[in-house]
């Protein structure tokens, strides 16, 4: 799952999760993302170590711009959670190229589920060919 996945216009897409920017995606989520408000570095790594990472980077600089994570048992369910776009060059395409390249990426897995939740991003996931649940009704959470 290493090296770039996806290209558009001056950014690439990457599953290297050597590339991913620890601190900054800290940032992000823990400042700036509605669900992960708060959340302490020690919990950010723990997630990061836990998951396929996934990066979105500008050419040129090869700053990260972007970032997503899939929790998954790698046969049958993935679960796509912290897609964060760096506000400075959101509404460019960033982040449906990301949740394309991470959909791609999965593919060869055959996993029958790949869900998401979001609050205000329904049209970024839309492009990217998720869709809303057909059967709400069916699935169960625990937690907060």
């Amino acid at each position: 799952m290493a090296g770039s996945l996806r290209m558009i216009e001056n950014y690439e897409m990457s599953g290297d999760p050597a590339r991913i920017d620890a601190a900054l995606v800290h940032h992000w989520l823990s400042t700036d993302a509605y669900w992960a408000l708060g959340r302490s570095r020690e919990q950010q790594d723990r997630a990061i170590a836990a998951s396929m990472n996934f990066g979105g980077y500008g050419i040129a600089s090869g700053a990260q711009v972007a970032y997503a994570r899939v929790l998954t048992d790698q046969v049958a369910f993935g679960w796509l959670c912290d897609v964060y776009v760096d506000r400075a060059v959101r509404g460019k395409g960033r982040g449906t190229a990301l949740v394309t390249a991470v959909r791609e990426e999965l593919a060869p897995l055959g996993l029958r589920r790949v869900p998401l939740a979001t609050e205000d991003a329904h049209e970024v996931d839309e492009k990217a060919g998720f869709r809303p649940l057909e059967e709400p009704g069916k699935w169960m959470s625990y937690g907060r």
